[in-house]
């Protein structure tokens, strides 16, 4: 018996082995190893990619009117162009007889009126946009449209202009602020609360004191514009002109406002404005008028200012 023992236990060794080889061949087929919930594979196709939902897209948002392209400018940073021109014209002269000299373009009944300058050389990047558009038109004379006269008055103060271009060349040369000397709400000195204080200087002796001023009123009773553009510096916005407020300044700010980056409505700082050329203009005059204030006071925007003349010149 002890002999025969040992052939016995590895036949039944042998059949043990086979039934656990048996046994986990049938329950791989069954899928026992897989998780719960998850069967095993049965040569199955790739899985499909399923594509992220489709939104829809956002309507286009117009923000500007569209323009139609002018010509484009060639107009490098040492251009004068305005000793080239042939369409000028002197309208007075300044406390130390300097000449204010305006530029003509086009001959059509529907007058516009460009003034830059009023504050001399602490906003002398005005006199120098001026220039800027003046050199344009030399060049493309037909954008100006057939029923337009535009007028350019690049410097109305030539002596604060020739003074020195920073903070003491805002005043004439009888240190009065010419934005302060007309004569609509003129106030020979003001509360400076939220105004320029950076020098003292006064709104001259009388309302219309100012031989620039007395000039430019001459010029606009003589030609009736029927839109006037003042350029400042820097960075307010676009100021309608008008106290109490004059709805067709309004218009005119709104759409020179829709195709420029100027703040509008602009910036308020608090200060009490007097003496005013566009609120003169707007109440006295009836004419649309707006304030334009550059972004800053060494850049002219030019790009940015072709447009608004675009509109400008379009404008009725």
């Amino acid at each position: 018996m002890k002999k025969k023992l040992p052939g016995i236990a590895l036949l039944i060794w042998g059949a043990n082995l086979l039934g656990l080889l048996a046994l986990g061949i049938f329950l791989s087929a069954s899928g026992f190893f897989y998780p719960p919930g998850l069967a095993a594979p049965q040569n199955l196709p790739p899985p499909r990619k399923t594509s992220r939902p489709s939104r829809t897209p956002f309507p286009n948002v117009t923000l500007r009117p569209s323009l139609t392209p002018w010509p484009t400018p060639s107009l490098g940073p040492s251009v004068t162009p305005m000793a080239v021109s042939t369409n000028r014209q002197i309208i007075g002269y300044s406390v130390e007889n300097r000449p204010l000299e305006v530029y003509r373009y086009g001959t059509g009944p529907s007058v516009k009126l460009i003034v830059a300058g009023i504050h001399g050389g602490y906003e002398h990047n005005t006199v120098e946009l001026a220039a800027e558009l003046i050199a344009y038109l030399n060049d493309n004379p037909q954008v100006i449209p057939a029923d337009t006269s535009l007028y350019i008055l690049p410097d109305l103060n030539p002596d604060g202009y020739a003074r020195v271009k920073g903070v003491d060349g805002r005043a004439n040369a009888n240190n009065v602020d010419l934005n302060r000397n007309w004569p609509y709400r003129w106030q020979k000195d003001w509360k400076r609360d939220g105004c320029w204080l950076y020098t003292p200087i006064e709104g001259g002796a009388a309302a219309a004191s100012e031989p620039e001023v007395q000039a430019l009123i001459a010029f606009v009773d003589l030609m009736r514009p029927q839109a006037l553009i003042s350029y400042h510096s820097a960075a307010l916005g676009i100021f309608p002109g008008g106290r109490p407020d004059f709805p067709e300044s309004i218009r005119l700010a709104e759409d020179i406002a829709a195709v420029s980056d100027y703040p509008y409505p602009p910036i308020d700082t608090g200060c009490d404005y007097t003496g005013n050329l566009t609120d003169w203009a707007a109440n006295t005059r009836n004419i649309p008028a707006v304030d334009i204030e550059l972004t800053n006071h060494r850049d002219t925007d030019f790009a940015q200012n072709m447009r608004i003349l675009q509109v400008f010149l379009g404008w009725r």
